[in-house]
């Protein structure tokens, strides 16, 4: 043995010792200390109700207290000894447990105060608590609660459990089997086929085996190595059995797909067809209930037939139908769908059929006259069901349309016979007969039918046709006390309707009589204006220009001297009639109302447009008559003479118009001729002595500075311009032409000065804004124009016009939003209409959206000249030559008279004679392009 097993033997001296106080074992060799939930316990929360496995240390007794003495050395006392304190071991007398007790009493009184109220907070906090951390036997409370429920049944057709495993595990150990192609098989067989010798495995079971287990008849072949295809057939056939019964669902023997049926279902479905085939089954499943619960009930017979066609199986909806014609031979509708479904020969043996069961129906006669594909047949068929059902009107009138027109003159005797209460029957002989015979045939309608309006209209209507014009004013008045005797009672609006449609097929004089007959019935004498006019209206509407007619001429009679029924009568004639119907009434209406100035000048200016110059100034002759010193008659008179350049005869009109009748707008009209023939001498004359006498007519005012800026006196405008504003301060248009003197001068400061001058005295008036704005915008202070745009909308937040300009402002991509805030603001603004028109669609290039939208400013304000100019512009750029003639067609119609741009072209001097058509292209051609 050597030293070193006998050192080794050897006992370690520490071996068996305690450690030392604060060793850490391994701490030495860079090891530390960790703590397992062995060491602190069991984690718990504080609401829980907590167990004896760790309870808190007995407390000692008394004696034991005593017996524990600490001997150290620092607790050595050489007066008490061990001891420590002298009052330490001192009894507990009576005072101190009075003391404790009423200190205790305290406590409990003090606890008692605040208990209840402790207790529901603490409740609270643990509800809320457990709310957010529910047990796992309180998630699933409401669920164990539903099995008291659950059937024995339902207990066993529960599921089996599936396979918990991910899809990478299942298909870990998993056989996978690949189907053999079919270029594969054929080889195998060519090779077989060639081979002299077969094992014994190939001689049992001709083949191999499946992995399925299933055995393929795959190995034979033809004697010539061909593939016997049939066995091919029936290989996949057995693949698709196996799987199918790998997919059928074993619970309680329900199965999920049917393996016999299966094929044969996705067969039957049609591709036109989207529905589910389940859906198919479960209605025809239910339509067989219905049809056996009650068989002589033909709606389930039609439906379960036409369940049938739509999943493509007609013979057996055919064959439906049948078996429901034989349980309800009644029913019209069953032998109908059955006579749809069958094919052409077989559809009229079905009607046959149908008519010996129902030989009254009129709706299987037709069905059958349908069936029959010559003219000769179906009369015959219709003959047979007029003797059957002679007093069928729907019959009679279709073998009518068949006849010719003597054999359908001569069926129409018969068929009024047989119905003689039918309007249609008796009005159509009518037609086919001669004017004595229909007279006869009318006569002998309103005596079977003596209730009904439409014989006597076909009555006066054929009086009017042959020439009898006087007869039909009687025959419609007759007609009114025959059906009122008859106690039918008059509805003017059916009797109103009727006149239109008597205008439509051209008998006027028969509408006009109804109109007159009628338009007084059953209306107060209150109403008989108002509604009268809108009776007028809605026949004009509707396009019964006769009718309105009529209807405005019963009103003139009744009011001949209504001034605004002549008005709207002439207007009427002006867009609907004739130059000749338009003069002719004007001529009665000045006749009635000589004092209605407007009467006079629309006769005048209808001889005027017609190039009747004589003729127009004879008409305001007589007006001059019946209205003497009238301010409008003499500056039409003056307009006239001005457009037909005599303008000497003008001057003397309006000198005469000045020492008779002077007005300021004869004093301006004055200036204004004297201005634009260039005698600018004259015009400031008569300026300074109608400044004098009309110095608060602001035209005035601006006219003067106009002529001082014309001729280059900036001073002299500027002091004409205050001279205005001073008598005149509510006139926004001399405070525009102020600023804009100031502006152009270079005086920006002074211009802006103006414009808030005029705001404060003309608050919330967005055209001052608008001003404003474009101020900034033209000196280059666009940000100083932000701001104000922001003020002018918070102060006018309605103004179309600022809306317009707060589009037009902002950069191109925020544009849209902004119009969607102004036309939720001012939807039906023709300024946002036509803001959004250009930079919305047109500078986007969207040509369709941009026509229609400025299709919708010029409907919605025909007046507003500028929508005008940038349409007819937008059709040169994007339209055609007819496209561009519609649109100044259009505005020549609307007579525009307003608009920025356009008034600033319209009122120019120099194009002082110029009209509409010839305005339009020079505003289009001074409007800048959006961009």
């Amino acid at each position: 043995m050597s030293v070193q097993s006998l050192v080794s033997r050897k006992k370690k001296s520490f071996i068996g010792l305690p450690a030392p106080l604060g060793y850490v074992p391994g701490l030495g060799r860079g090891a530390t200390g960790f703590t397992t939930r062995s060491d602190i316990g069991p984690a718990r929360d504080i609401d829980d109700i907590s167990d004896d496995r760790h309870a808190p240390p007995t407390k000692k007794s008394k004696n034991e207290e005593d017996d524990e003495v600490d001997l150290n050395e620092a607790n050595f006392d050489e007066f008490a000894g061990y001891g420590g304190s002298l009052c330490a071991k001192d009894p507990y007398d009576k005072d101190d447990e009075e003391a404790d007790a009423i200190y205790e009493e305290i406590d409990k009184r003090m606890d008692e105060k605040r208990k209840e109220r402790r207790e529901m907070k603490l409740k609270e906090e643990l509800e809320k608590y457990r709310q957010e951390r529910p047990k796992i036997q309180q998630q699933f409370s409401d669920l164990k609660r539903d099995l008291a429920s659950v059937s024995e049944d339902d207990w066993l057709n529960l599921p089996e459990v599936g396979d918990a495993r991910n899809k990478k595990q299942r298909n870990a150990r998993a056989e996978k089997f690949t189907p053999v192609p079919d270029s594969v098989l054929a080889r195998a067989a060519q090779s077989q086929g060639q081979s002299t010798s077969i094992t014994d495995r190939d001689q049992k079971y001709g083949g191999m085996n499946t992995p399925f287990g299933a055995i393929t008849p795959l190995g034979t072949s033809t004697p010539g190595g061909d593939i016997d295809m049939k066995k091919i057939g029936q290989a996949r056939n057995t693949l698709m059995d196996i799987k199918l019964t790998q997919v059928s669902d074993s619970v309680s023997g329900q199965t999920v797909v049917d393996p016999k049926g299966y094929l044969t279902d996705l067969q039957s479905m049609l591709p036109s067809h989207g529905g589910d085939i389940n859906d198919v089954k479960k209605a025809r499943l239910l339509l067989k209930s219905v049809r056996e619960t009650n068989p002589k009930h033909p709606p389930a017979w039609i439906a379960s037939a036409r369940l049938e066609e739509v999943t493509g199986k007609l013979q057996a909806a055919r064959n439906l139908i049948m078996k429901g014609c034989e349980e309800c031979p009644k029913s019209e509708d069953a032998w109908l769908e059955a006579a749809r479904l069958m094919p052409g020969d077989q559809a009229r043996a079905v009607v046959a059929q149908a008519v010996r069961h129902l030989p009254t129906s009129v709706r299987v006669w037709i069905k059958a006259a349908d069936l029959e594909t010559e003219l000769k047949a179906k009369k015959r068929v219709f003959r047979k069901a007029l003797e059957m059902i002679p007093n069928s009107v729907r019959l009679w009138k279709q073998a009518v349309e068949l006849e010719n027109e003597e054999d359908a003159r001569i069926m129409l005797s018969r068929a009024v016979e047989c119905c003689p209460t039918s309007v249609e029957l008796w009005l159509a002989l009518a037609r086919l007969e001669t004017y004595e015979n229909a007279r006869k045939v009318l006569n002998k309608a309103r005596e079977n039918i003596p209730t009904d309006r439409q014989i006597w209209i076909t009555a006066a209507k054929l009086e009017e046709a042959h020439g009898n014009t006087h007869m039909v004013e009687k025959i419609i008045d007759r007609a009114l006390n025959s059906l009122r005797a008859n106690m039918v009672e008059i509805n003017r609006e059916l009797w109103i309707k009727d006149a239109e449609d008597c205008e439509q097929s051209g008998s006027i004089n028969t509408c006009q009589a109804i109109v007159r007959a009628v338009i007084g019935v059953s209306i107060e004498e209150e109403d008989k204006k108002h509604t009268w006019m809108e009776d007028a209206d809605s026949c004009a509407a509707h396009g019964a220009y006769e009718c309105a007619r009529a209807v405005y001429a019963f009103a003139l009679s009744e009011f001949p001297s209504k001034k605004s029924i002549w008005l709207r009568a002439a207007y009427f004639e002006k867009n609907h009639g004739s130059r000749e119907s338009l003069e002719a009434l004007l001529q009665r209406a000045v006749a009635h109302c000589p004092k209605a100035e407007v009467l006079w000048l629309m006769g005048a200016k209808s001889k005027w447009l017609a190039g009747d110059v004589p003729a127009a100034r004879s008409i305001l002759a007589l007006a001059f008559q019946a209205n003497p010193n009238s301010e409008e008659i003499w500056l039409a008179a003056v307009k006239l003479e001005s457009e037909n350049n005599e303008f000497e005869r003008a001057r003397r009109l309006l000198q005469k118009a000045r020492a008779s009748a002077p007005t300021a707008r004869v004093m301006m009209k004055s200036v204004k001729l004297e201005w634009c023939l260039g005698e600018i001498r004259n015009a400031k004359t008569l300026l300074e002595e109608a400044v004098k006498h009309y110095p608060d007519f602001a035209k005035l005012a601006m006219m003067k500075g106009q002529i001082e800026e014309q001729l280059g006196n900036k001073e002299a405008a500027r002091e004409a311009y205050n001279h205005g504003l001073k008598r005149c301060p509510q006139a926004i248009p001399l405070w525009l032409l102020s600023s804009r003197l100031e502006e152009k001068s270079g005086q920006l400061i002074k211009a802006r000065s103006v414009l808030e001058k005029a705001r404060l005295k003309n608050p919330k008036c967005p055209e001052l804004w608008l001003e404003a704005i474009r101020v900034e915008n033209r000196g280059g202070l666009r940000n100083i124009a932000q701001t104000l745009m922001a003020r002018a909308i918070q102060e006018c937040p309605n103004s179309g016009i600022l809306w317009a300009e707060a589009i037009y402002m902002e950069p191109r991509p925020q544009r849209k939003t902004k119009s969607v805030d102004a036309l939720r603001r001012c939807e039906h603004d023709p300024h946002v209409l036509l803001a959004a028109s250009k930079y919305i669609f047109w500078a986007e290039r969207k040509v369709v959206k941009a026509r229609e939208w400025f299709n919708r400013t010029v409907k919605i304000e025909p007046d507003l000249g500028d929508a005008w100019a940038y349409f007819y512009k937008f059709e040169i750029m994007h339209g055609d030559e007819d496209s561009q003639e519609e649109i100044k067609k259009r505005c020549v119609n609307a007579d525009p008279r307003h608009g920025e741009h356009w008034c600033a072209v319209s009122k120019d001097i120099k194009n002082w004679r110029l009209r509409t058509e010839q305005i339009l292209p020079l505003v289009a051609e001074s409007v800048p392009l959006p961009t």
